[in-house]
């Protein structure tokens, strides 16, 4: 019996799910294989690495730094979250990634990214948690007008929420038994429609396959949700979903909201783990 994990993107909204997994590494809850987009992805891999409480503490710690994420990046390179800093510098030398541990864990762990020419998602499977893995994560996590597209072997990657933000269809085809989600989103939630459209429309006109993947994201994104609903209803997945809307900015630097985001995750996560065993055990 296979046990998958799927985690949705959602820039800090992702701590939701940092508190999620957390509990579930606390209570030796294992996958054989996890899926992630975008803070899905850059916060997921600490499952595969084993590091509790990792995703919380470099955030307090470093949130609010201009380094980390800010206009002045923006502004300065392009990138709202400093490319460098946040994918380099943290994980290998200020808060480093146990990349020992990560190689050893039999987990197979994927990330989405979007090709910037075609608008299709791609997904690659991270092996090492090397520069060009780091690099895999930056691209899954590169939200268009926001972040410049991430240079992998001759293409160029945007956010894997442009084309996948929830990647059902992918998980499918790798034939897990069972399949958790973990969204950053209620159950209620649906995507409207984009209001930056006109503006993205404009400085993204060079990735016209990509604008296209913009055009109809919300409609995409409510097809799947809406499909995720369904599934659970029959037992093919379960789904652990914030209460309600979590309310957090994408650069939020207040400690007490960051902290108040992921202990949301934790006391959601102890309220369904009884539920999760059950699942994961039923034949």
């Amino acid at each position: 019996m296979k046990a998958g994990l799927v985690l949705e993107g959602g820039a800090m909204r992702g701590l939701f799910t940092a508190g999620v997994i957390d509990v579930l590494m606390e209570n030796s809850i294992k996958f054989d294989g996890a899926v992630g987009v975008s803070a899905g992805a850059a916060f997921g891999v600490n499952y595969k690495s084993h590091q509790i409480g990792r995703v919380l503490r470099y955030n307090l710690k470093f949130a609010g730094n201009p380094r980390f994420a800010s206009w002045k990046s923006w502004r300065k390179s392009g990138n709202l979250y400093g490319a460098n800093f946040c994918y380099h510098i943290i994980p290998d030398k200020l808060d480093k990634f146990d990349k020992e541990t990560f190689q050893k864990d039999p987990m197979e762990f994927w990330c989405v990214a979007t090709n910037a020419e075609t608008g299709k998602p791609v997904y690659h499977k991270l092996t090492n948690a090397g520069y060009l893995d780091l690099e895999w994560i930056r691209a899954s996590a590169s939200i268009p007008f926001f972040a410049h597209p991430v240079a992998i072997k001759g293409n160029y990657y945007f956010d894997g929420g442009v084309s996948d933000s929830i990647p059902l269809t992918f998980f499918n085809r790798l034939n897990y038994d069972k399949k958790v989600i973990i969204t950053t989103q209620p159950q209620n939630y649906r995507k409207k429609h984009d209001k930056l459209w006109p503006i993205k429309k404009a400085v993204l006109r060079k990735y016209p396959a990509v604008l296209e993947k913009i055009k109809t994201r919300s409609q995409d994104y409510n097809q799947v949700m809406d499909q995720m609903e369904q599934e659970e209803k029959i037992g093919k997945c379960f789904t652990i979903r914030p209460p309600y809307p979590l309310k957090i900015g994408t650069m939020e630097s207040d400690e007490k909201e960051l902290t108040r985001v992921y202990q949301v995750g934790r006391e959601e996560a102890r309220k369904r783990l009884s539920d999760l065993i059950n699942y994961l055990k039923e034949e």
